[in-house]
């Protein structure tokens, strides 16, 4: 293949992929960074594998992705480093910001912004977690996933059985929440726009009248008013969090996007979907509630 051609094509690829290759690394380590650099190593590898020889760059992508995180979670050292006692990370969620945030406020960061995905995928193993993540959360065929976990497809469905049940126990330490097919479509579609800085991308997952607003907390120097129209809101959403790294993670039933920005925290974008269109986003920047999601991400890698 031609070099610039070759190059054009990677440059593609990336845009084209990569937040939904990070989403999908996130979902399984719970870790931006080791996301990003997941993501990252499996482009690198596409580069070695030909691309232009490669009929399915998405799909090889998926594999080549899912299979780099399945070593990271088998490995002693990541396990290591992020596996913990369940008594430890219950206690740490509720441990959560009790030097600077109201107890009568924090019921409601419990009931309103939790990341239990974080903490109930440690109860699962590697293959576990990983047939998980990609046939319940983002619907891949276990067909697909029998080629990144090594195993048959019968044998994907008894570790994804097995992961349900994990995750259902009644000792389970928080709720676990998975967005429906929709959601998850609608929420890639945002994610995929907002990054890419695609205006016109993100205006047709908007409502015509959406609205958008702030929260940044009791005390902030500044109370936004809300935004109503799709071209404004898609203005500020490409304007404030286009070049920050966006990950889907359901919040108390609605969908939602974590904003990292230098692989740290910067708000919660929660989305209210409406059929196939985005009607709110209400983005979360208080800096107690982001406090209270930084600690529970940290307790869960």
């Amino acid at each position: 293949m031609d070099r610039n051609k070759g190059e054009e094509q990677i440059a593609l690829a990336w845009k084209q992929h990569r937040p939904y290759l990070v989403d999908l690394a996130f979902r399984m380590l719970g870790d931006v960074g080791a996301a990003e650099d997941i993501v990252q190593e499996a482009f690198w590898r596409l580069i070695g594998a030909n691309p232009g020889q490669i009929e399915d760059e998405r799909g090889w992508l998926i594999v080549a992705t899912s299979r780099l995180c399945l070593d990271q979670v088998r490995s002693a050292r990541w396990r290591r480093e992020r596996v913990r006692d369940s008594d430890d990370l219950d206690a740490a969620a509720r441990l959560v910001g009790t030097a600077s945030v109201d107890p009568a406020d924090r019921v409601t960061l419990d009931d309103s912004v939790h990341l239990a995905l974080l903490v109930v995928l440690q109860r699962l193993s590697p293959a576990e977690r990983v047939v998980f993540v990609l046939h319940d959360i983002f619907q891949t065929p276990f067909d697909t996933i029998a080629q990144t976990v090594g195993r048959s497809a019968p044998t994907c469905r008894k570790l994804a059985t097995r992961a349900r049940q994990k995750v259902a126990a009644p000792d389970a330490v928080a709720r676990f929440e998975i967005s429906s097919a929709e959601h998850r479509r609608v929420t890639e579609r945002f994610i995929a726009a907002c990054t890419n800085g695609d205006l016109d991308g993100l205006m047709n997952v908007l409502d015509p009248h959406v609205w958008g607003d702030v929260d940044l907390g009791v005390g902030a120097a500044q109370t936004p008013t809300a935004n109503v129209g799709a071209a404004t809101v898609a203005g500020n959403l490409i304007r404030f969090w286009g070049t920050a790294t966006l990950v889907s993670q359901p919040i108390n039933g609605q969908p939602a996007v974590l904003a990292f920005v230098n692989r740290r925290l910067e708000a919660v974008l929660v989305l209210t979907v409406r059929g196939d269109l985005i009607s709110s986003v209400h983005v979360i920047g208080d800096p107690r509630k982001l406090s209270f999601l930084r600690t529970q991400l940290s307790s869960a890698n």
